[in-house]
């Protein structure tokens, strides 16, 4: 009997993007919304690797090289803490690969980071029906039930926009 190979984790790399964007929408799938994912290779190309990346990414891949789990994260601020801190957009890990720590050894790589960097935090949200939840748990993430998210998008995006101008304050961003 061999022993499972250990998953490494290494930056994304430009070749990684197809493999990647084809795991969002897997993971799109898993989270009974694929209709509501439209990530492209050249977007998220353009998002990791353009002229000005907000975005960063470290994938898991097998002894061959091969992705097979991912993390997609960007930086944030806390205005209390006074320092930044990650916030971890999308982990996903393919479900042949689940059990092989990939998706521990990812999320050890962003609590890396922030430590090194001197973030004080790593961030993120989950569906509460997801099952994570308990392997969430087991690392010490603790849920955070006081804070409630919301999400401005679509028409009323659009119709507060026309608020700025309308009101002649427009960002020239």
């Amino acid at each position: 009997m061999t022993a499972p190979v250990i998953p490494t984790i290494r930056p994304a790399r430009p070749e990684d993007v197809p493999a990647v964007v084809a795991m969002v929408h897997d993971l799109a799938e898993y989270e009974r919304a694929p209709e509501q994912c439209h990530l492209t290779t050249d977007q998220l190309a353009a998002a990791l690797f353009g002229s000005a990346p907000a975005l960063f990414g470290h994938v898991a891949v097998d002894q061959h090289d091969e992705p097979i789990g991912f993390a997609l994260w960007f930086l944030n601020f806390s205005t209390w803490a006074g320092v930044h801190g990650i916030y971890l957009e999308d982990l996903y890990v393919r479900p042949a690969a689940r059990g092989t720590g990939a998706g521990r050894l990812l999320l050890a790589t962003l609590a890396d980071i922030c430590v090194r960097r001197g973030y004080r935090r790593l961030e993120w949200s989950m569906l509460d029906w997801n099952p994570a939840a308990g392997f969430y748990a087991s690392i010490g993430a603790e849920q955070v039930t006081e804070w409630v998210p919301y999400r401005l998008s679509g028409d009323a995006l659009r119709e507060l926009a026309d608020h700025a101008t309308t009101a002649g304050t427009r960002p020239d961003h």
